[in-house]
């Protein structure tokens, strides 16, 4: 039901990656479209979609996501919203993720809200941008604390959270909110690395290490989590091994190459049931 938006490097990464992510998008708020029955349906007017139509072109106005109304306070009248989570205090090597909320935003202005192959989310969903959850950016412990806790509003409220980031430390602190509204859940996650270190230069809590706490903490439905596309290089011929030994399900990168992923996403979908899922992918 989540989605997570870990890392962008650059700005050309980021606009192929926007244009990959509102396929996602799409594709996620259909799915949601069919699985929510816990409040009543809620028609869409032309007054929440004018953004979208406004004579105002697509590089003015505010920067918020996909050009959604701006919304702080009143969750109860959205089914989703977007939020960003500027932190990258728990990356080892690249920073900058702090800065990717931001930008994510302002590539989205590109997209409209209708999908060339019929997949309209905003005719039957309400959805808003709320902006991006304060952290500190010199305390990583008193970040994570802080994101829990705006996640424990969010998801009181009934409200879907579609997460920009930010390095991948957030993943840990939203899936323990998470666990407290839902249970141990699933977790697709798309990345070159499984994040599943114990510790990174001594630290418990880094963008290396969230599936590891989440795996201790009781936050996962092991048996039915899968990581796609994994490629990246290991300290040891042994970083992989703990993941499998908690029963992941584990696809490399060349495993994906030269072929569709229909067949994959298939038997991924009756792995994940009708229980609630946690989508990470980690730019």
């Amino acid at each position: 039901y989540k989605f997570s938006v870990a890392r962008a490097r650059d700005n050309t990464d980021m606009m192929a990656s926007v244009s990959r992510f509102g396929v996602r998008f799409l594709s996620a708020i259909k799915f949601r479209s069919r699985v929510q029955q816990s409040r009543p349906h809620t028609t869409v007017t032309t007054t929440y979609l004018q953004d979208f139509t406004s004579d105002v072109p697509r590089f003015g106005g505010i920067a918020t996501m996909l050009r959604l109304p701006l919304e702080k306070d009143n969750l109860l009248s959205y089914d989703v919203c977007f939020v960003g989570i500027p932190l990258d205090t728990g990356t080892s090597l690249r920073s900058g993720t702090r800065h990717g909320p931001r930008q994510v935003r302002n590539e989205s202005s590109i997209l409209r809200p209708y999908n060339i192959n019929g997949a309209a989310p905003f005719d039957s969903l309400r959805v808003a941008d709320i902006g991006d959850i304060a952290v500190n950016p010199y305390n990583l412990l008193k970040a994570v604390e802080d994101i829990t806790k705006a996640y424990r509003k969010i998801l009181t409220d009934e409200c879907i959270p579609l997460t920009l980031g930010g390095d991948h430390t957030i993943t840990y602190p939203i899936l323990r909110a998470v666990r407290e509204r839902h249970g141990p859940v699933g977790l697709v996650h798309i990345d070159a690395h499984s994040d599943t270190h114990d510790t990174m230069f001594g630290e418990k809590i880094a963008h290396g290490t969230p599936f590891r706490r989440a795996v201790e903490e009781g936050l996962l439905d092991t048996q039915r989590v899968v990581q796609i596309g994994l490629r990246g290089t290991a300290h040891t011929p042994n970083d992989y091994q703990w993941a499998k030994e908690q029963g992941f399900r584990m696809i490399r990168a060349e495993e994906c190459w030269h072929k569709s992923l229909v067949p994959l996403m298939e038997t991924i979908r009756e792995q994940m049931g009708d229980k609630p899922v946690y989508l990470s992918f980690d730019i």
